[in-house]
């Protein structure tokens, strides 16, 4: 009601009268009835300057004697509001209704607010306003939440925005501290949250007492339009001072940007599902990283079902996928632990029927949104019946079906499902198609990465040997693991290659590198070494020759690195190291009749000899440069092996998988070294390895035996004709006292000519030795370093027959060098005796 004595507007320039609306007029009146605070708006309803009310008693302002009866009344309460009649400056009665609040002051002593809010102004006609009247609409309907308030933190001013949020009535609070406030709105069940409530209190504390402005960011009340998502707003807080830049009260101003949020928000979860997922080349592993990402963030259940071509590397198909579809679990998750909403176990099949929204999805080759109620949901949910029955014990109602597609090629299907109260929108299916595509394409790559490892795995295991050849001379267990990094497979390799005289080279190496470049390369270098090893090289002259065909196998793919037609296969790294092949390798021969094992190694770690009392000893082996650096020597060692001792040979990726892992290797090779073989190689890659390996392993581990002199027999002759039948004859007594009558023939025609041979074109020392192992073996070794060599004898020569013979009644024959001459030997297999 507007008071009766309102003093008039004023005119604008026209004459005319401008409808400004007056403030509301604000007093504060402490416990001995003396005015402390005199706002704008009272001095205008009433006349009077601060410094005429400030300090001197209320009842001064009031028109009526005595104090009117209600007014007495109030005193005693904590409110009152009514008509009273107050006495202008110019000393005319004017009438106001008055609202008046008691609140305790800050020496605890009661005081009270008084508010008189004028009616609203009548409607004005254009331009029968002016400035102030704009700004008072502004702030009023303003859709930011606006207040001012005191320094003490009491309210002033708060526009319709702030009063729906906080579910107040702008005139019930008008003078009240904002902590009453926060206290009332809470009690009644308003929107205004805890959190929320003590931070607007200490920022504005914070702003009165510094002068500086503050901006934060606060979760708000639930959304009006019934989806229970919390608002966010942005509050600014701001200091209002005078000219001389004193503080006076608070002004606040708090926009929506629930909508920014969620955009932010949906970004930085694309963001880190970006480093999330695809981390690795695993296909099962990237499915579960998607749906990691997704619960809970995005969905209350996800599951991943790919096609059983995608799981082993095969082509998927091209294209979406139409019909009824066979997919297989690979990943599922739940906000629920344990995941009991799955109908379908991981690693199980499911059928999806060509009408299911998942099916629909790789049909389309598109995202596909249902929710309870519509027929394709029913209908899929119903015909599955431990389906159905998780969709009604945890009420699943909203469900995105999204394809994985990459490349042009259906890889599978990706199901979000919701319980929770509100349903999936457009944008969450932007965001999960997001996820899915980048899933996807990690999937699609993890699935080439399968195919092409399996591939290079079945190319280095057809490069190594399937089979150990059966040899007298040690008993030999061996393992290989691949390397589980992304960067391929390596180029380890070990052998066990029979030599002559019931010899045997043992050998472990490694390519440098990985990838295809490295197995190849390693396949090259296995069977050089394999036809070194038939030379009967020493083990540093074969290294020697082993480096030299590095050098010059590095120079040929240095020159055609740039020509190969399959050059946009290849990456940068690839083409650079194209050059720099380089490689390790031990290389041993161990002698069974002399127990005596020769050792070279070009790099590479050093083997482990363990005797018969489980002594350990890392072998002094000297340490020569890998292969293909070229230009320096390699060394050999010689040592006497006991029989029953263990020779362990093995690549770095052993010993270098964790620190310390050369000493547990001495020690588990130390406990029991009579024990099997097989179950030591077991145990010592449980011990040294208990994950996979990050690079290639290739470990050896052989027990020497020694042949029983009793299967050797040596005769040294004197270079003299007649000694040949001397030859024959103690050849072919040995043969009798071994049972081999059967071959004594034969074999007097080998020594025969190997003897002969050494007599005419040979030197001092001759010596005839005779093996009986699985082969007969029989060697003439003498003083001269020159190879004897078969020839074609023309018709009537007398001579160069002889290693013809040789050649055609022995299954193998060949020659050696020694550091005192030669070794002419030839083997007849017992076995086709």
């Amino acid at each position: 009601m507007r008071s009766s004595s309102d003093p008039p507007r004023p005119a604008d320039g026209d004459g005319k009268r401008s409808p400004v609306q007056p403030p509301d007029a604000v007093a504060a009146v402490d416990a001995h009835g003396l005015v402390t605070a005199w706002s704008p708006g009272a001095r205008h309803l009433l006349g009077y300057a601060p410094s005429e009310v400030l300090g001197r008693p209320a009842s001064l302002l009031l028109a009526a004697e005595p104090t009117p009866a209600a007014l007495r009344r109030a005193v005693a309460s904590e409110g009152w509001s009514g008509r009273v009649a107050l006495r202008h400056h110019d000393g005319h009665r004017l009438e106001a209704d008055l609202r008046a609040w008691s609140a305790p002051a800050a020496d605890g002593q009661s005081q009270w607010f008084l508010v008189h809010s004028p009616p609203p102004a009548p409607p004005p006609t254009p331009g029968a306003y002016d400035d102030a009247q704009l700004l008072e609409w502004a702030f009023a309907r303003s859709p930011l939440t606006m207040a001012v308030y005191d320094v003490d933190g009491r309210i002033l001013r708060m526009n319709a925005a702030t009063c729906r949020l906080l579910g107040v009535d702008e005139h019930q609070v008008l003078g009240r501290a904002v902590e009453d406030l926060c206290g009332d709105t809470r009690e009644r069940g308003a929107p205004a949250t805890p959190a929320s409530a003590q931070r607007l209190i200490e920022t504005m504390r914070s702003v009165a007492r510094t002068g500086q402005e503050m901006r934060y960011e606060i979760a708000g009340p639930a959304a009006e339009d019934g989806s229970g998502k919390a608002t966010w707003w942005a509050v600014t807080m701001s200091p209002v001072t005078d000219p001389d830049g004193r503080v006076h009260g608070v002004f606040t101003a708090g926009c929506d940007i629930t909508g920014q949020h969620e955009a932010r928000q949906r970004l930085a979860v694309l963001n880190e599902a970006n480093a999330r997922i695809g981390a690795t080349l695993d296909v099962a592993r990237t499915a579960d990283e998607l749906a990691d990402m997704a619960v809970p963030w995005l969905a209350d259940f996800v599951s991943v079902d790919l096609l059983d071509s995608v799981l082993h590397g095969g082509d998927p198909f091209p294209g979406p996928v139409v019909g009824t579809i066979t997919l297989r679990r690979v990943a599922h998750r739940s906000v629920t632990e344990g995941t009991p909403e799955a109908a379908v176990k991981l690693g199980a099949v499911d059928i999806y029927p060509d009408y299911s929204p998942p099916a629909r999805s790789l049909g389309s080759g598109l995202p596909v949104l249902s929710a309870k109620g519509d027929d394709d949901f029913d209908r899929w949910t119903g015909a599955h019946p431990g389906r159905a029955s998780r969709v009604r014990d945890y009420g699943f109602h909203s469900v995105m079906s999204i394809p994985l597609r990459a490349r042009g090629t259906t890889l599978g299907v990706a199901v979000f499902a919701r319980r929770r109260p509100e349903p999936f929108v457009p944008d969450d299916l932007l965001v999960a198609g997001e996820m899915v595509a980048r899933a996807a394409v990690c999937v699609d790559n993890a699935r080439r990465y399968t195919r092409e490892r399996a591939t290079a795995l079945s190319l280095q295991r057809s490069l190594l040997p399937r089979q150990l050849p059966q040899q007298p001379a040690v008993e030999v267990a061996t393992r290989y693991l691949p390397g589980s990094t992304q960067a391929g497979f390596g180029g380890d390799w070990f052998d066990v290659i029979p030599l002559s005289g019931a010899r045997v080279a043992l050998v472990v190496g490694d390519v440098v590198g990985h990838g295809l470049r490295a197995t190849a390369a390693m396949g090259r270098l296995r069977i050089a070494v394999r036809t070194l090893a038939d030379v009967d090289l020493a083990p540093d002259e074969l290294l020697t020759q082993l480096d030299d065909l590095v050098i010059r196998l590095a120079a040929e793919g240095s020159g055609a690195a740039g020509d190969s037609p399959d050059e946009g296969l290849e990456t940068p790294e690839d083409e650079e190291r194209a050059g720099d092949m380089a490689a390790t390798c031990l290389y041993a021969v161990y002698d069974p009749v002399t127990r005596h094992c020769t050792i070279a190694r070009a790099g590479g770690p050093v083997p482990a000899l363990v005797r018969c009392d489980g002594t350990v000893q890392l072998l002094d082996v000297p340490t020569g440069p890998r292969l293909g650096v070229g230009g320096l020597p390699f060394e050999a060692t010689e040592l006497e092996v006991p029989e029953g001792s263990l020779l362990a040979l093995f690549t770095d990726g052993l010993i270098n998988a964790r620190p310390g892992n050369l000493d547990t290797l001495c020690r588990v090779l130390s406990h029991h070294p009579d024990r099997d073989l097989e179950d030591t190689c077991d145990t010592v890659l449980e011990r040294l390895l208990p994950g996979l390996p990050t690079d290639d392993v290739a470990l050896l581990i052989a027990r020497t035996r020694a042949l029983d002199t009793d299967r050797v027999a040596t005769w040294d002759l004197d270079r003299e004709p007649s000694v040949v039948a001397d030859a024959r004859k103690v050849t072919s007594d040995q043969l009798a006292r071994w049972g081999l009558d059967d071959l004594t023939f034969t074999t007097e025609l080998v020594v025969s000519e190997l003897v002969t041979n050494a007599i005419r074109h040979a030197e001092a020392p001759i010596r005839l030795r005779l093996i009986q192992d699985q082969c007969l073996i029989c060697e003439v070794s003498d003083g001269s370093n020159s190879a004897p060599h078969p020839r074609r004898a023309r018709t009537f020569d007398e001579g160069g027959r002889g290693l013809m013979l040789v050649g055609q009644v022995a299954d193998r024959w060949g020659t050696r060098q020694t550091p005192t001459g030669k070794i002419v030997w030839a083997e007849q297999c017992l076995s086709t005796a």
